[in-house]
């Protein structure tokens, strides 16, 4: 085995440019789109039409969320840095972790653990009976604003079942739903990131890299919403307000 530094992902001379061994000028552009050729990038392989359409809604669905976290710092960081632009996205991308946008990686771990399991129904009722006990934050599960139920979660499962998914991870989190349910005494609904969870399971994504999906997709609201401040000034504004809110209980 060799000790050469190496990578399969691409390479450049001065006539052509290859990704996974595609040439970038006749095998991709103008015949591959982005998810496509994201996939191609992270897998070595350009997806069926199924997995296609799977990743290309997980994508679409996590882009824009209003004025969340990572909106409000980029638009802050954008006004205090008005002509570096990636300075602004970078932050607002560090917002995507355990608490927004993010959870989709420990949903992911634990539909992956289930689906190893000999009999999944016990596992789901054992597994939310323990997040319960335990009074730990359920990865997948819960959301703000949408109640009683996530709107974009059932529209994700229709999409990737009518694309073709073999629907074993979309099943089992349905199911471990129902026993989330049971064990909490009360209904919690499977959000966004919960359902981007098991579509990028049914497409071959691990969970460690699902979280990287979601920065790829917010990168691209936030990119509006940096637009927007430079014609409105909107950070400077929310700083204000923010200092105004804020009262001095010191000596």
């Amino acid at each position: 085995m060799s000790d050469r530094l190496s990578t399969e992902i691409s390479q450049a001379t001065e006539t052509e440019i290859r990704w996974r061994g595609q040439d970038l000028m006749t095998d991709i552009l103008g015949k591959r789109d982005f998810a496509e050729t994201m996939y191609l990038l992270l897998t070595g392989r350009f997806p069926e039409s199924w997995e296609r359409k799977i990743l290309d809604a997980c994508l679409v669905t996590l882009m824009e969320h209003g004025l969340t976290p990572h909106a409000i710092v980029s638009r802050l960081v954008a006004d205090s840095n008005p002509d570096q632009v990636q300075v602004a996205m970078a932050a607002g991308l560090t917002c995507v972790g355990d608490v927004f946008a993010g959870t989709m990686e420990g949903a992911g771990r634990l539909l992956q653990e289930g689906l190893a399991a000999e009999d999944r129904a016990g596992w789901c009722d054992e597994t939310a009976a323990a997040y319960r006990r335990a009074r730990l934050p359920l990865p997948g599960f819960g959301h703000p604003l949408h109640k009683p139920d996530d709107p974009r979660s059932p529209r994700l499962f229709a999409l990737a079942r009518d694309a073709g998914a073999p629907g074993s991870a979309i099943d089992l989190l349905e199911q471990f739903g129902a026993a989330v349910d049971a064990a909490y005494g009360r209904h919690l609904t499977i959000n966004a990131t919960g359902a981007i969870a098991a579509l990028l399971l049914e497409i071959g994504v691990a969970p460690s890299i699902m979280r990287a999906i979601a920065v790829t997709s917010r990168a691209a609201g936030l990119t509006a919403h940096i637009a927007e401040d430079q014609r409105t000034r909107s950070g400077r504004r929310i700083w204000t307000l923010v200092e105004n809110e804020f009262a001095y209980t010191g000596e």
